[in-house]
Protein backbone atom coordinates (compact mmCIF):
# COMPACT_ATOMS: atom_id res chain seq x y z
CA UNK A 1 0.00 0.00 0.00
CA UNK A 2 1.38 3.17 -1.07
CA UNK A 3 1.41 6.20 1.41
CA UNK A 4 -0.92 8.53 -0.34
CA UNK A 5 -3.31 5.34 -0.36
CA UNK A 6 -2.73 4.37 3.17
CA UNK A 7 -3.39 7.81 4.31
CA UNK A 8 -6.79 8.48 2.02
CA UNK A 9 -8.02 4.93 3.70
CA UNK A 10 -7.42 6.89 7.01
CA UNK A 11 -8.94 9.80 6.31
CA UNK A 12 -12.10 8.23 4.78
CA UNK A 13 -12.55 5.86 7.85
CA UNK A 14 -12.64 9.38 9.88
CA UNK A 15 -14.40 11.52 7.34
CA UNK A 16 -17.02 8.39 7.91
CA UNK A 17 -16.97 7.58 11.60
CA UNK A 18 -15.71 10.62 13.20
CA UNK A 19 -16.77 13.59 11.11
CA UNK A 20 -20.20 12.22 10.41
CA UNK A 21 -21.95 9.28 11.33
CA UNK A 22 -20.41 9.50 14.89
CA UNK A 23 -20.27 12.85 15.79
CA UNK A 24 -23.50 12.45 17.97
CA UNK A 25 -22.14 9.20 19.63
CA UNK A 26 -18.51 11.58 20.38
CA UNK A 27 -20.32 14.06 21.96
CA UNK A 28 -22.21 11.95 24.25
CA UNK A 29 -19.00 11.08 25.16
CA UNK A 30 -18.38 13.03 28.36
CA UNK A 31 -14.37 12.96 28.12
CA UNK A 32 -14.14 13.67 24.25
CA UNK A 33 -16.22 16.61 24.65
CA UNK A 34 -14.39 17.94 27.73
CA UNK A 35 -11.23 17.48 25.66
CA UNK A 36 -12.85 19.24 22.37
CA UNK A 37 -14.10 22.14 24.98
CA UNK A 38 -10.60 23.03 26.70
CA UNK A 39 -8.23 21.62 23.49
CA UNK A 40 -8.88 24.36 21.15
CA UNK A 41 -8.27 27.36 23.42
CA UNK A 42 -4.99 25.60 24.81
CA UNK A 43 -3.85 25.06 21.26
CA UNK A 44 -4.58 28.78 20.66
CA UNK A 45 -2.65 29.62 23.92
CA UNK A 46 0.91 29.01 22.26
CA UNK A 47 0.16 30.53 19.37
CA UNK A 48 2.63 34.17 19.10
CA UNK A 49 -0.19 36.99 18.96
CA UNK A 50 -0.94 36.69 15.41
CA UNK A 51 -3.76 39.68 14.56
CA UNK A 52 -2.91 41.02 11.35
CA UNK A 53 -0.60 37.58 10.12
CA UNK A 54 -0.91 35.73 6.82
CA UNK A 55 -1.39 31.94 8.04
CA UNK A 56 -0.60 29.08 6.51
CA UNK A 57 -2.62 26.42 7.75
CA UNK A 58 -1.08 22.90 6.97
CA UNK A 59 -3.79 19.55 7.47
CA UNK A 60 -6.67 21.97 8.20
CA UNK A 61 -9.26 18.85 7.89
CA UNK A 62 -12.60 20.12 8.63
CA UNK A 63 -11.68 23.32 9.71
CA UNK A 64 -11.74 23.23 13.73
CA UNK A 65 -9.08 25.77 13.89
CA UNK A 66 -9.50 27.72 10.51
CA UNK A 67 -12.05 29.68 11.60
CA UNK A 68 -10.51 30.95 14.88
CA UNK A 69 -7.47 31.92 13.26
CA UNK A 70 -9.22 33.58 10.29
CA UNK A 71 -10.87 36.15 13.36
CA UNK A 72 -7.36 37.56 14.18
CA UNK A 73 -5.38 36.40 11.17
CA UNK A 74 -5.83 39.18 8.13
CA UNK A 75 -5.45 35.81 5.38
CA UNK A 76 -5.22 32.11 5.98
CA UNK A 77 -4.39 29.64 3.36
CA UNK A 78 -6.33 26.52 4.66
CA UNK A 79 -4.73 22.88 2.80
CA UNK A 80 -5.70 19.48 3.50
CA UNK A 81 -5.70 16.94 0.31
CA UNK A 82 -9.08 15.28 1.21
CA UNK A 83 -11.52 16.85 -0.74
CA UNK A 84 -14.48 15.58 1.66
CA UNK A 85 -12.23 17.81 4.66
CA UNK A 86 -11.93 20.85 1.96
CA UNK A 87 -15.53 20.75 1.57
CA UNK A 88 -16.69 20.47 5.50
CA UNK A 89 -14.29 23.07 6.10
CA UNK A 90 -16.05 25.73 3.48
CA UNK A 91 -19.06 24.87 4.75
CA UNK A 92 -18.06 25.54 8.47
CA UNK A 93 -16.14 28.26 7.72
CA UNK A 94 -17.17 29.72 4.37
CA UNK A 95 -18.44 33.22 5.37
CA UNK A 96 -14.61 34.37 6.55
CA UNK A 97 -13.74 36.32 3.27
CA UNK A 98 -10.28 36.19 4.25
CA UNK A 99 -10.11 32.29 4.07
CA UNK A 100 -8.60 30.13 0.76
CA UNK A 101 -9.29 26.66 0.99
CA UNK A 102 -7.27 24.78 -0.95
CA UNK A 103 -7.55 20.81 -1.50
CA UNK A 104 -3.62 19.49 -2.24
CA UNK A 105 -1.38 16.64 -0.67
CA UNK A 106 1.55 18.97 1.39
CA UNK A 107 4.08 17.09 -0.04
CA UNK A 108 4.08 18.45 -3.23
CA UNK A 109 3.02 22.02 -2.23
CA UNK A 110 4.39 24.94 -3.84
CA UNK A 111 4.27 28.08 -2.47
CA UNK A 112 5.90 31.46 -2.51
CA UNK A 113 9.00 32.04 -0.23
CA UNK A 114 8.85 34.10 2.70
CA UNK A 115 5.08 34.95 2.14
CA UNK A 116 3.79 33.46 5.49
CA UNK A 117 4.17 35.35 9.05
CA UNK A 118 2.50 31.83 10.69
CA UNK A 119 2.23 28.15 9.59
CA UNK A 120 -0.41 25.68 12.06
CA UNK A 121 0.33 22.35 11.69
CA UNK A 122 -1.75 20.18 13.48
CA UNK A 123 -1.67 16.25 13.40
CA UNK A 124 0.13 16.27 10.08
CA UNK A 125 3.81 14.66 9.84
CA UNK A 126 2.54 11.40 11.64
CA UNK A 127 1.02 10.44 8.20
CA UNK A 128 4.24 11.50 6.17
CA UNK A 129 7.77 9.51 5.65
CA UNK A 130 10.93 10.32 7.42
CA UNK A 131 11.87 11.68 3.61
CA UNK A 132 8.78 13.79 3.38
CA UNK A 133 8.46 15.08 6.98
CA UNK A 134 12.52 16.51 6.18
CA UNK A 135 11.57 18.15 2.75
CA UNK A 136 8.74 19.61 4.15
CA UNK A 137 10.10 21.41 7.16
CA UNK A 138 12.55 22.65 4.37
CA UNK A 139 9.97 24.30 1.97
CA UNK A 140 8.35 25.21 5.57
CA UNK A 141 11.37 27.28 6.32
CA UNK A 142 11.32 28.69 3.23
CA UNK A 143 7.51 30.06 2.98
CA UNK A 144 8.11 31.78 6.20
CA UNK A 145 9.05 35.46 6.68
CA UNK A 146 11.95 36.39 9.00
CA UNK A 147 10.67 36.38 12.53
CA UNK A 148 8.09 33.91 10.97
CA UNK A 149 6.56 30.95 13.30
CA UNK A 150 6.01 27.27 12.57
CA UNK A 151 3.38 25.63 15.28
CA UNK A 152 3.25 22.11 15.15
CA UNK A 153 1.55 19.29 17.06
CA UNK A 154 2.35 15.52 16.76
CA UNK A 155 1.08 12.32 18.25
CA UNK A 156 4.42 10.93 19.74
CA UNK A 157 6.04 7.76 20.87
CA UNK A 158 2.97 4.92 20.77
CA UNK A 159 -0.96 5.18 19.47
CA UNK A 160 -3.12 6.77 22.21
CA UNK A 161 -6.26 6.87 19.92
CA UNK A 162 -8.94 4.84 18.10
CA UNK A 163 -7.29 0.93 18.44
CA UNK A 164 -9.98 0.00 15.34
CA UNK A 165 -7.91 1.37 13.01
CA UNK A 166 -5.62 -1.83 12.46
CA UNK A 167 -4.30 0.05 8.58
CA UNK A 168 -3.90 3.17 10.46
CA UNK A 169 -0.16 3.97 8.73
CA UNK A 170 -0.13 6.97 11.40
CA UNK A 171 3.83 6.92 12.44
CA UNK A 172 3.65 7.68 16.37
CA UNK A 173 7.48 8.72 16.17
CA UNK A 174 9.72 9.46 19.24
CA UNK A 175 9.19 12.95 20.12
CA UNK A 176 13.14 13.74 20.31
CA UNK A 177 13.17 12.29 16.77
CA UNK A 178 10.92 15.67 15.48
CA UNK A 179 13.62 17.48 17.41
CA UNK A 180 16.36 16.63 15.18
CA UNK A 181 14.70 17.04 12.18
CA UNK A 182 13.89 20.75 13.54
CA UNK A 183 17.12 21.17 14.62
CA UNK A 184 18.81 20.19 11.35
CA UNK A 185 16.38 22.55 8.92
CA UNK A 186 18.20 25.10 7.70
CA UNK A 187 18.52 27.27 4.79
CA UNK A 188 20.97 29.39 3.54
CA UNK A 189 20.78 33.20 4.06
CA UNK A 190 22.69 34.78 1.33
CA UNK A 191 24.72 36.27 3.63
CA UNK A 192 28.30 35.12 4.21
CA UNK A 193 28.52 32.62 7.17
CA UNK A 194 24.92 32.97 8.32
CA UNK A 195 21.90 31.20 7.67
CA UNK A 196 18.04 30.61 8.55
CA UNK A 197 17.10 27.40 10.73
CA UNK A 198 14.49 27.00 13.66
CA UNK A 199 15.01 28.79 17.28
CA UNK A 200 12.56 27.07 19.81
CA UNK A 201 10.12 28.85 21.45
CA UNK A 202 8.59 25.91 23.59
CA UNK A 203 7.83 22.25 23.43
CA UNK A 204 5.53 20.73 25.77
CA UNK A 205 2.88 17.82 26.10
CA UNK A 206 -0.69 19.61 25.87
CA UNK A 207 -2.48 20.18 29.20
CA UNK A 208 -5.86 19.22 27.88
CA UNK A 209 -4.32 15.31 27.24
CA UNK A 210 -1.90 15.36 30.24
CA UNK A 211 -5.20 16.57 33.00
CA UNK A 212 -7.96 14.43 31.22
CA UNK A 213 -6.36 11.35 29.95
CA UNK A 214 -2.72 11.13 31.84
CA UNK A 215 -1.29 11.37 28.33
CA UNK A 216 2.12 13.29 27.85
CA UNK A 217 2.52 12.05 23.72
CA UNK A 218 0.42 15.00 22.15
CA UNK A 219 3.42 16.84 22.09
CA UNK A 220 3.30 20.86 21.16
CA UNK A 221 6.38 22.63 19.51
CA UNK A 222 6.39 26.40 18.30
CA UNK A 223 9.55 27.44 16.76
CA UNK A 224 10.54 30.93 15.15
CA UNK A 225 12.50 31.42 11.50
CA UNK A 226 15.83 33.64 12.75
CA UNK A 227 18.83 34.19 11.17
CA UNK A 228 21.64 32.12 12.34
CA UNK A 229 25.35 32.73 12.63
CA UNK A 230 27.45 29.75 12.30
CA UNK A 231 28.64 28.37 15.23
CA UNK A 232 28.45 30.83 16.80
CA UNK A 233 28.30 29.56 20.57
CA UNK A 234 31.72 27.95 21.08
CA UNK A 235 31.07 25.88 17.77
CA UNK A 236 27.61 25.14 18.36
CA UNK A 237 24.25 26.31 15.87
CA UNK A 238 22.09 27.56 18.95
CA UNK A 239 22.38 28.47 22.69
CA UNK A 240 20.11 25.09 23.12
CA UNK A 241 22.51 22.85 21.81
CA UNK A 242 25.64 24.54 23.63
CA UNK A 243 23.42 24.21 27.03
CA UNK A 244 22.47 20.29 26.01
CA UNK A 245 25.67 19.71 24.93
CA UNK A 246 27.88 21.38 27.28
CA UNK A 247 27.36 22.82 30.16
CA UNK A 248 23.92 20.64 31.12
CA UNK A 249 25.00 17.26 29.47
CA UNK A 250 22.87 14.28 30.86
CA UNK A 251 25.87 13.43 32.71
CA UNK A 252 26.23 16.48 34.27
CA UNK A 253 23.25 17.57 35.29
CA UNK A 254 23.12 14.23 37.21
CA UNK A 255 26.39 14.65 38.97
CA UNK A 256 24.88 18.25 40.15
CA UNK A 257 22.06 16.09 41.76
CA UNK A 258 24.05 14.05 43.28
CA UNK A 259 25.42 17.03 45.34
CA UNK A 260 22.90 19.22 45.64
CA UNK A 261 20.20 16.42 46.40
CA UNK A 262 17.34 15.14 44.44
CA UNK A 263 15.98 17.01 42.19
CA UNK A 264 17.81 19.93 42.42
CA UNK A 265 20.67 21.57 40.75
CA UNK A 266 20.96 25.23 42.27
CA UNK A 267 22.97 26.11 45.04
CA UNK A 268 22.04 24.92 48.25
CA UNK A 269 19.41 22.80 47.31
CA UNK A 270 16.20 22.19 49.48
CA UNK A 271 17.82 24.24 52.16
CA UNK A 272 17.76 27.49 50.14
CA UNK A 273 14.77 26.53 48.62
CA UNK A 274 12.92 26.30 51.99
CA UNK A 275 14.14 29.85 52.97
CA UNK A 276 13.57 31.38 49.62
CA UNK A 277 10.01 30.26 49.44
CA UNK A 278 9.41 31.14 52.94
CA UNK A 279 9.69 35.20 51.65
CA UNK A 280 6.53 34.32 48.94
CA UNK A 281 3.42 34.08 51.48
CA UNK A 282 2.15 30.76 48.38
CA UNK A 283 -1.27 30.33 49.14
CA UNK A 284 -3.30 26.90 47.52
CA UNK A 285 -4.05 27.02 43.81
CA UNK A 286 -1.73 30.14 43.00
CA UNK A 287 0.00 29.90 39.69
CA UNK A 288 3.83 30.22 40.15
CA UNK A 289 6.03 30.59 37.11
CA UNK A 290 9.40 28.92 37.59
CA UNK A 291 12.26 30.45 35.42
CA UNK A 292 15.02 27.79 34.26
CA UNK A 293 13.42 25.04 36.66
CA UNK A 294 15.96 22.73 36.56
CA UNK A 295 15.20 18.97 36.67
CA UNK A 296 12.37 19.97 39.35
CA UNK A 297 13.11 20.43 42.77
CA UNK A 298 11.89 24.05 43.59
CA UNK A 299 8.93 23.31 41.56
CA UNK A 300 8.00 20.13 43.30
CA UNK A 301 8.63 21.26 46.84
CA UNK A 302 6.25 24.37 46.09
CA UNK A 303 3.29 22.35 44.67
CA UNK A 304 4.41 19.60 47.60
CA UNK A 305 4.37 22.49 50.15
CA UNK A 306 2.05 24.76 49.84
CA UNK A 307 -0.71 23.64 47.07
CA UNK A 308 0.27 25.69 44.59
CA UNK A 309 0.53 24.84 40.87
CA UNK A 310 3.89 25.53 38.89
CA UNK A 311 4.46 25.82 35.27
CA UNK A 312 8.37 25.01 34.89
CA UNK A 313 10.53 26.07 31.91
CA UNK A 314 13.97 25.35 30.47
CA UNK A 315 16.02 25.73 27.48
CA UNK A 316 17.44 22.47 28.20
CA UNK A 317 15.79 19.35 27.09
CA UNK A 318 17.94 17.32 29.48
CA UNK A 319 17.13 19.12 32.14
CA UNK A 320 13.26 18.76 31.19
CA UNK A 321 13.50 15.24 30.42
CA UNK A 322 14.90 14.14 33.65
CA UNK A 323 12.18 16.25 35.40
CA UNK A 324 9.40 14.67 33.86
CA UNK A 325 11.33 11.20 35.03
CA UNK A 326 11.22 12.39 38.55
CA UNK A 327 7.36 13.15 38.42
CA UNK A 328 7.03 9.45 38.64
CA UNK A 329 9.14 9.36 41.83
CA UNK A 330 7.22 12.60 43.76
CA UNK A 331 4.11 12.47 45.22
CA UNK A 332 2.47 15.37 42.98
CA UNK A 333 -0.44 15.35 40.39
CA UNK A 334 0.60 15.45 36.68
CA UNK A 335 -1.29 18.60 36.31
CA UNK A 336 0.28 20.50 39.28
CA UNK A 337 3.51 20.45 38.08
CA UNK A 338 3.75 21.36 34.21
CA UNK A 339 6.95 21.29 32.29
CA UNK A 340 8.14 22.97 29.12
CA UNK A 341 10.65 23.52 27.07
CA UNK A 342 10.76 26.89 26.21
CA UNK A 343 13.42 29.83 25.81
CA UNK A 344 12.13 32.36 28.33
CA UNK A 345 12.72 35.22 25.97
CA UNK A 346 10.83 34.48 23.11
CA UNK A 347 7.59 32.42 24.92
CA UNK A 348 4.88 34.43 25.89
CA UNK A 349 2.22 34.38 28.36
CA UNK A 350 -1.03 36.23 28.89
CA UNK A 351 -1.26 39.43 30.98
CA UNK A 352 -1.51 38.78 34.84
CA UNK A 353 -1.39 35.08 34.74
CA UNK A 354 1.24 34.47 37.53
CA UNK A 355 0.83 35.21 41.11
CA UNK A 356 4.71 34.55 41.57
CA UNK A 357 7.42 34.09 39.12
CA UNK A 358 10.57 32.09 40.30
CA UNK A 359 13.90 31.61 38.93
CA UNK A 360 17.52 30.07 40.83
CA UNK A 361 20.39 30.64 39.06
CA UNK A 362 19.20 30.77 35.66
CA UNK A 363 19.25 34.40 34.75
CA UNK A 364 23.05 34.47 34.52
CA UNK A 365 22.38 32.99 31.25
CA UNK A 366 20.27 36.06 29.62
CA UNK A 367 21.93 39.14 28.59
CA UNK A 368 19.25 41.18 28.01
CA UNK A 369 17.54 41.52 31.31
CA UNK A 370 15.13 44.55 30.99
CA UNK A 371 13.55 43.32 28.41
CA UNK A 372 13.23 40.07 30.50
CA UNK A 373 12.01 41.95 33.62
CA UNK A 374 9.49 43.67 31.67
CA UNK A 375 8.30 40.96 30.33
CA UNK A 376 7.88 39.00 34.08
CA UNK A 377 5.96 42.16 35.04
CA UNK A 378 3.51 42.04 32.24
CA UNK A 379 2.57 37.69 33.58
CA UNK A 380 2.25 38.85 37.00
CA UNK A 381 -0.65 39.76 38.47
CA UNK A 382 -0.96 42.91 40.72
CA UNK A 383 0.60 42.31 43.75
CA UNK A 384 2.31 39.57 42.13
CA UNK A 385 5.71 38.62 43.52
CA UNK A 386 9.17 38.15 42.35
CA UNK A 387 12.15 35.41 43.86
CA UNK A 388 15.64 35.14 41.52
CA UNK A 389 18.60 34.12 43.45
CA UNK A 390 21.64 34.62 40.24
CA UNK A 391 25.27 34.63 40.56
CA UNK A 392 26.09 37.99 40.44
CA UNK A 393 29.99 39.99 39.96
CA UNK A 394 31.30 42.49 41.96
CA UNK A 395 31.41 46.24 40.62
CA UNK A 396 34.52 47.44 38.72
CA UNK A 397 37.42 45.40 37.19
CA UNK A 398 37.71 41.93 37.41
CA UNK A 399 40.65 39.67 37.55
CA UNK A 400 41.72 38.09 34.41
CA UNK A 401 40.78 34.38 35.73
CA UNK A 402 36.90 35.46 36.99
CA UNK A 403 36.55 36.86 32.92
CA UNK A 404 38.26 33.88 31.22
CA UNK A 405 35.51 31.59 33.65
CA UNK A 406 32.34 34.05 32.43
CA UNK A 407 33.25 34.05 29.08
CA UNK A 408 34.01 30.72 29.12
CA UNK A 409 30.16 29.81 30.37
CA UNK A 410 28.57 32.56 28.34
CA UNK A 411 27.27 34.31 31.22
CA UNK A 412 26.13 37.92 31.48
CA UNK A 413 26.60 39.27 35.15
CA UNK A 414 25.71 42.24 36.83
CA UNK A 415 26.00 43.79 40.61
CA UNK A 416 23.69 43.04 43.01
CA UNK A 417 22.76 46.57 43.18
CA UNK A 418 23.19 47.05 39.36
CA UNK A 419 20.79 44.17 39.33
CA UNK A 420 17.95 45.48 41.69
CA UNK A 421 18.11 48.96 39.72
CA UNK A 422 17.12 47.00 36.62
CA UNK A 423 14.40 45.47 38.39
CA UNK A 424 13.40 48.76 39.67
CA UNK A 425 13.39 50.17 35.39
CA UNK A 426 11.87 47.16 34.82
CA UNK A 427 8.41 48.82 37.35
CA UNK A 428 8.63 46.43 39.87
CA UNK A 429 8.37 48.15 43.71
CA UNK A 430 9.23 46.58 47.41
CA UNK A 431 12.99 45.69 45.34
CA UNK A 432 15.06 44.24 47.66
CA UNK A 433 18.55 43.66 46.10
CA UNK A 434 20.71 41.34 48.74
CA UNK A 435 24.25 40.22 48.28
CA UNK A 436 24.29 36.83 49.64
CA UNK A 437 27.65 35.90 48.92
CA UNK A 438 28.38 34.75 52.84
CA UNK A 439 25.06 32.49 51.95
CA UNK A 440 27.00 30.95 48.92
CA UNK A 441 29.76 30.34 50.42
CA UNK A 442 28.82 28.71 53.27
CA UNK A 443 26.77 26.08 50.50
CA UNK A 444 29.67 25.62 48.69
CA UNK A 445 31.99 24.61 51.77
CA UNK A 446 29.10 22.30 52.65
CA UNK A 447 28.51 20.59 49.27
CA UNK A 448 32.55 20.37 48.95
CA UNK A 449 31.97 18.36 52.16
CA UNK A 450 29.88 16.04 51.12
CA UNK A 451 31.45 15.70 47.95
CA UNK A 452 34.43 15.15 49.55
CA UNK A 453 32.66 12.29 51.53
CA UNK A 454 31.63 10.17 48.94
CA UNK A 455 33.88 10.35 47.03
CA UNK A 456 34.36 6.57 46.32
CA UNK A 457 30.76 5.78 45.69
CA UNK A 458 30.62 8.85 43.46
CA UNK A 459 33.72 7.66 41.30
CA UNK A 460 31.84 4.33 41.23
CA UNK A 461 28.73 5.98 40.31
CA UNK A 462 30.27 8.37 37.67
CA UNK A 463 34.26 8.58 37.44
CA UNK A 464 37.61 10.21 38.57
CA UNK A 465 37.60 12.70 35.93
CA UNK A 466 34.02 14.00 37.13
CA UNK A 467 34.61 14.06 40.88
CA UNK A 468 38.12 15.99 40.02
CA UNK A 469 35.82 18.22 37.74
CA UNK A 470 33.48 18.86 40.19
CA UNK A 471 35.82 19.33 43.30
CA UNK A 472 38.24 22.11 41.35
CA UNK A 473 35.06 23.66 40.31
CA UNK A 474 33.49 24.07 44.18
CA UNK A 475 36.92 24.79 44.85
CA UNK A 476 37.26 27.54 41.93
CA UNK A 477 33.79 28.89 43.21
CA UNK A 478 34.85 29.67 46.84
CA UNK A 479 37.84 30.94 45.35
CA UNK A 480 36.47 33.56 43.08
CA UNK A 481 33.63 34.80 45.80
CA UNK A 482 36.92 34.83 48.51
CA UNK A 483 38.61 37.40 45.66
CA UNK A 484 35.72 39.69 45.59
CA UNK A 485 35.01 38.65 41.87
CA UNK A 486 31.88 36.46 42.12
CA UNK A 487 28.88 37.25 44.22
CA UNK A 488 25.54 35.80 44.58
CA UNK A 489 22.44 37.80 44.57
CA UNK A 490 18.91 37.19 45.91
CA UNK A 491 16.24 39.56 45.06
CA UNK A 492 12.78 39.98 46.15
CA UNK A 493 10.15 42.75 44.10
CA UNK A 494 6.63 42.84 43.53
CA UNK A 495 4.36 44.25 41.06
CA UNK A 496 2.21 47.40 42.31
Amino acid sequence: MSVISARLEMTEYWVEHSHDASLEEMMLDTQAEEVNRLELPEILSYLPPYEGYKILELGSGIGRFTGKLAELGKEVVAVDFMEKFVEKNKEVNGHHNNITFMCADVTKLELEEKSFDLIFSNWLMMYLEDEEVQVLLKKQLSWLKEGGYLFARESCNHQSGDKKRTKNPTKYRDSHLYDAFFAATTMPSGKENKSFGFDLVLNRPSQTYVKLKHNRNQVIWLFQKNLRTNANIHGYETFQEFLDNHQYSEKGILRYEKIYGPTFVSTGGQDTTKEFVSRLDLKKDQLVLDVGCGIGGSAFYMAKEFGVKVVGIDLSTNMVNIGLKRVKDIAVLEEQVQFEIADVTKRDYAPAMFDVVYSRDTILHIPEKLMLFKRFFKWLKPGGKLLISDYCCSPGEHSDQFKAYVEQRGYTLLSPVHYGNVLKEAGFCNVQADDRTDLFVACLQRELERITSIREEFIKEFSLEDYDYLVTGWKDKIERSGQGDQRWGVFFAEKP
